[in-house]
């Protein structure tokens, strides 16, 4: 009889057998793994290369958008070198430098019938005042003089929308055509069922000063463009602690006596970190008058690429755009530096050129003379709103008859404010009244007695 100690030998050779290839498992499986991870790594680098470095249309596009939007902020520029090649960020700055100093040559001009030409717009009754025997006339001949002065004055409103509107609101010329007040433009009120003759949403109408306030939206931006009718009532105004701090555009506001106001210069101060762009407002970037008087201790004209231009408010009331090179003018009252000029003597300059989406913020001049105040909100996904690019800006401007513009600081900076309340979001959801800014455009009542 034999004995079999560790099993038969069949049974011997398959433990074997499968000890050896656990062995090979185990050898096999790390070598996978790492080639796999290899092949995952190379693919990324691939993409990497191909995102920074084709000219595919569609991903340069949107390479463009993201260096550009990394670009335009303070705190975050550093994101744009962060992910993509010195020489590729490189080159779009300086595509955005040469577009800018072709932008910046560009100097306005008026026809004007003398130089000694002061512009303003009267109001609704001053427009017929030519008219002699007002007062003999009868009260239905007075309505119809004054109804046709308003919608004269008001050559933007759609006058079968409006008429339908005071129909159902007949209280709204208790004052007459003159004393029309209409405000629907808080952020939570969902406007009028008046329209333009462009068919865009009228928010507000204040005809005792000179104010329309009208929705513009597209896809994936909303903001409100205001229309002052006279531009003797526009001012820059600062806030008290320029040079150490700013204000909120509201409080600068009321402060000075302002019916509707926006953000005006731009800043560079830092905050407690260092972080450039994060401060208080209190440094301006660029020049800038307020009534006449200079700010003193501003920050550089030109930050890193960018390529300012002068926009100046007159004594005859209207706006000029100038090279930073140019002297400032004698006769000039307000100012600011900013970029880019959007639209000089009704050419647009901003085609192709800044297509990030981006609140945003311009204020320009019509061809009768009207201040025309645009701000864009932005960066909010969850509202789709997520802004718009320069030239859309400038689009809606020139829709309005604009012969002169320029873009001012925007992204959070962007607000408005009308007649005791914010009517724009800033971008920073957590700041209801807006960052603290160095100044603010500022549209003062019509009796203001500080007017020029």
């Amino acid at each position: 009889m034999s004995i079999t100690l560790f099993g038969n030998s069949k049974n011997a050779a398959h433990v074997a057998g499968r000890k050896r290839k656990s062995k090979k498992e185990k050898v096999k499986k790390p070598l996978k793994t790492l080639a796999i991870w290899l092949t995952v790594l190379l693919a990324l680098e691939g993409l990497y290369f191909f995102c920074a470095y084709t000219t595919n249309d569609f991903v340069s596009h949107w390479r463009t958008v993201y260096i550009n939007t990394a670009l335009s902020t303070m705190r975050h520029r550093w994101l744009a070198t962060a992910l993509l090649p010195n020489d590729v960020v490189q080159e779009v700055i300086d595509y955005n430098t040469a577009i800018s100093q072709q932008a910046s040559g560009k100097t306005s001009s008026w026809e004007k019938k003398n130089d000694d030409e002061v512009v303003s717009k009267p109001s609704v009754k001053e427009l017929d005042a030519d008219i002699q025997h007002v007062d003999e006339m009868t009260e239905e001949e007075r309505e119809a003089l004054y109804r046709d002065a308003f919608y004269e004055l008001y050559w933007e409103l759609d006058q079968d929308s409006m008429d339908a509107y005071l129909a159902e609101h007949p209280d709204t010329l208790a004052n007459g055509w003159d004393n029309i007040y209409i405000n629907e433009a808080g952020l939570d009120d969902e406007g009028t069922m008046i329209r333009t003759v462009f068919d865009e949403q009228v928010l507000a109408i204040d005809s005792a000063n000179g104010i329309l306030l009208i929705r513009v939206e597209g896809a994936q931006y909303r903001g409100v463009l205001a229309v002052g009718k006279n531009p003797a009532q526009l001012s820059m105004e600062w806030s008290v602690g320029i040079g150490r701090y700013g204000q909120n555009v509201g409080d600068i506001a009321e402060r000075t006596g302002g019916l509707l106001a926006m953000t005006g210069s731009g800043f560079i101060d830092e905050d407690a970190m260092g972080n450039q762009g994060a401060g208080n407002g209190g440094i301006l970037a660029g020049y800038a008058m307020c009534n006449g008087v200079e700010a003193q201790g501003r920050a550089s004209r030109n930050v890193d690429w960018h390529s300012f231009v002068r926009l100046e408010l007159h004594e005859d009331n209207l706006m000029y755009i100038r090279s930073i090179d140019d002297p400032v003018s004698e006769d000039c009252t307000d100012a600011v530096e900013f970029e880019p000029a959007m639209i000089v003597d009704g050419e647009s300059l901003v085609s192709n050129w800044w297509v990030e989406l981006n609140p945003r913020t311009a204020i320009g001049q019509s061809d009768k003379y009207e201040v025309l105040m645009l701000a864009i909100e932005g960066r909010n996904p969850a509202a789709g709103i997520l802004g718009t690019d320069i030239n859309v800006c400038a689009e809606i401007l020139q829709l309005h008859n604009c012969q002169q513009a320029i873009a001012l600081d925007g992204g959070a900076s962007t607000i408005m404010w009308y007649d005791g309340e914010y009517i724009t979001r800033c971008a920073n959801l957590s700041l209801s009244k807006g960052r603290t800014l160095p100044n603010a455009f500022v549209y003062h009542y019509a009796d203001y007695e500080g007017l020029k």
